[in-house]
């Protein structure tokens, strides 16, 4: 199992430093999501410092651009890093895809089905000089002259992730993608009950199985080294678990654990400004599903135990970073490596 971390939006002047760190410390790859920031321009500083560690989206919101213009910037970075990049996709919700992004949403998953399709093929013309005649449901490629093609890298195949959390979007990951993005809101039996089948059903339409994708997530984790570390920590962790709970996308989730109430009391809760409560408000049990809560020296061992055959890769949700108490990063390391 391999260990990865999230890279936060910086200062352009610290990307590349914060890079290498990540690098010499000895993980396996460094993704940058989509919130106030674009998650590509971090990763070109972060190729250009680096030489072993790969980078990658977690996510970059796929209908927010086309798919020759997608295509584009993960031809550059690939070229960039020389074949490092890890393209990680995502739908988004239809509120911010509509208002916020001002593009279609409808279908969500054969859209984003047949958008990794049409990218693909944009990359096969870049490659091999292949005629456009891509024509899908949604997304066309039917035209390109040379002044617009940037031809061959020396590494061409790019794998593309596919976030998630129902069936039917686990099963769109199953048909076209090389990976799949699990949300740090998820618990084991949620992923071998729901998500692992779903991949599989997907997958087995063009002749593969689940084991063929590359299956990577974000961990809740609650920790530390005193009693007050560890209350802060559950108390950032319950408000994020929360927050995602007041969301219909994650009810299949809390029905799957019997908390099919759950949401909508979260919602009200939020609707209502009660904040504080919404956390508290969270069962135990639910805690204890999707969360690891252990001492620091336990960190790297639990997450193996936990996730050994079920995940390919894992990293510490963004809660657990360098600079909320946490130290024992090579720890963690040496434990998730070990085998």
């Amino acid at each position: 199992m391999k260990i990865d971390t999230l890279m936060p939006a910086l200062e352009p002047s610290s990307v590349g430093k914060r890079a290498r760190e990540i690098e010499a410390a000895g993980y396996d790859c460094a993704w940058t999501f989509e919130a106030t920031n674009d998650p590509f321009f971090p990763l070109a500083f972060a190729a250009a410092a680096t030489t072993r560690i790969e980078i990658g989206t977690n996510i970059a919101v796929a209908f927010a651009r086309t798919p020759f213009s997608m295509a584009q910037t993960a031809w550059d970075l690939q070229r960039y890093s020389a074949g490092r990049l890890r393209l990680g996709l995502g739908t988004q919700v239809r509120a911010h895809i509509e208002r916020r992004f001002s593009a279609d949403f409808d279908n969500p998953a054969a859209r984003v089905t047949d958008y990794i399709r049409c990218v693909r093929a944009i990359w096969d013309t870049f490659q091999n000089d292949t005629r456009p005649n891509y024509d899908g449901p949604f997304y066309h490629f039917k035209m390109i002259n040379p002044f617009f093609n940037p031809g061959p890298i020396e590494y061409p195949d790019i794998p593309i992730y596919l976030a998630g959390v129902n069936p039917r979007m686990c099963r769109a990951a199953g048909e076209v993608a090389d990976g799949f993005h699990v949300h740090p809101m998820h618990s084991v039996s949620y992923l071998n009950d729901v998500v692992r089948p779903a991949l599989d059903q997907g997958a087995r339409k063009r002749g593969k199985s689940v084991s063929d994708l590359e299956i990577y997530a974000p961990v809740f984790v609650i920790t530390g080294d005193t009693p007050a570390e560890c209350t802060a920590m559950e108390t950032d962790v319950r408000r994020q678990i929360a927050f995602y709970g007041s969301t219909p996308s994650y009810g299949a989730l809390l029905q799957h654990h019997g908390f099919s109430d759950l949401g909508k009391r979260l919602n009200s809760l939020m609707r209502a400004g009660k904040l504080d409560e919404m956390g508290s408000s969270l069962p135990d049990k639910l805690i204890e599903e999707v969360a690891i809560i252990c001492p620091p020296g336990e960190v790297g061992t639990r997450l193996r135990e936990r996730y050994d055959g079920v995940l390919d890769r894992v990293s510490l949700y963004m809660a657990m970073g360098p600079n909320v108490g946490f130290s024992r990063w090579d720890e963690l390391i040496t434990a998730i490596h070990a085998n």
